[in-house]
């Protein structure tokens, strides 16, 4: 059996990222520079894959000067957190974009809600319990 270990996606401002990844409660685990390939390698999680834990790969790429396309093939990383709403709050105060503040979907009682990182991604953001 295999294990899921992250998502990578690419990113324009390196340390913007890693600051909002941890207002959403992650931590760096670890981070690489690869100066002939001229990028660097982020890994953001709650905790490690070693633990049983998905980790997000932020890829910097050092002379990407244009913002990257997302295409709209990409759908959204999703978190589980104790309180939808906190977050939310936490986000908006760290300067963040919340394009649907937390609340129960639509004929169904899990709270959600909706961020985006620095970059365009959207993070959905669940509400432990509540599903």
């Amino acid at each position: 059996m295999g294990t899921y270990l992250h998502t990578m996606v690419r990113v324009q401002d390196l340390e913007r990222s890693v600051a909002f990844y941890r207002v959403l409660g992650m931590k760096e685990i670890r981070r690489r520079e690869v100066p002939d390939g001229k990028y660097t390698l982020v890994y953001m999680g709650f905790d490690d894959n070693a633990h049983g834990q998905a980790e997000v790969e932020l890829t910097y790429n050092w002379d990407q000067e244009t913002p990257y396309d997302l295409g709209n093939g990409f759908g959204h990383f999703a978190i589980g957190v104790p309180n939808a709403a906190d977050l939310v709050e936490q986000v908006r105060q760290a300067g963040g974009k919340v394009t649907r503040e937390a609340g129960p979907v639509k004929f169904g009682t899990t709270v959600i809600a909706f961020v985006e990182d620095p970059d365009g991604y959207k993070i959905e953001i669940i509400e432990k319990g509540t599903f």
